[in-house]
């Protein structure tokens, strides 16, 4: 069975992408990092294995539909792909706060969906790599090593919750996706 150690689970939205207030509705508002890209083709030639979790409530909102989501994760997929990486799977949350669904973050539904997808036992050991607490709490609830970028809401979200930064904590705090691939790669291998 394949090991979760060398699995690195991305929030798409503020760590990939930019993020918006207003939702990203369309491909036209969906703007990569190119660093980002970049560093999710590195951790693919490096041997890891890549993922992404979203949250995609505006489905449930209205303010756009499943099509729109797939020419999101089209184009994603596409650009790593010509940077010379691949993510293994993309799992997403349709539903909006109060659907009652499993797997909208911070409950760990989209995370089981990846574990399964990818013939894991368990995600323990993995990395968690995300904007908000929600997405540090979902991989959290697996064994996933948390890690927050301040890109996004991430600078919001360490004003919220200051302790995430603290030596007391597992948290590991990075500018960005990059930062954090620069540490791991080096850590890691």
């Amino acid at each position: 069975m394949p090991s979760a150690e060398r699995l690195v689970i991305l929030d798409r939205d503020g760590v990939i992408n930019r993020d918006s207030d207003d939702y990203v509705k369309s491909i036209d508002e969906w703007i990569p990092y190119p660093t980002a890209i970049l560093a999710i083709a590195r951790l693919t030639r490096a041997g890891w294995k890549v993922a992404v979790a979203t949250n995609q409530s505006g489905i449930a909102r209205g303010y756009y539909d499943e099509t729109a989501l797939a020419e999101m994760h089209a184009a994603l997929d596409r650009l790593v792909h010509e940077a010379g990486g691949e993510i293994a799977h993309i799992a997403w949350c349709p539903h909006g706060p109060s659907d009652g669904c499993d797997c909208r973050k911070p409950l760990p539904g989209l995370l089981v969906q990846i574990r399964d997808a990818l013939g894991l036992e368990s995600l323990a050991g993995s990395w968690m790599v995300g904007d908000s607490l929600r997405d540090l709490q979902a991989g959290d609830a697996l064994g996933c090593h948390p890690v927050l970028v301040r890109t996004g809401k991430g600078e919001r979200t360490l004003a919220k919750h200051p302790e995430l930064a603290s030596a007391h904590t597992e948290t590991r705090v990075f500018d960005d996706l990059e930062g954090f691939v620069d540490w791991l790669l080096e850590e890691k291998g």
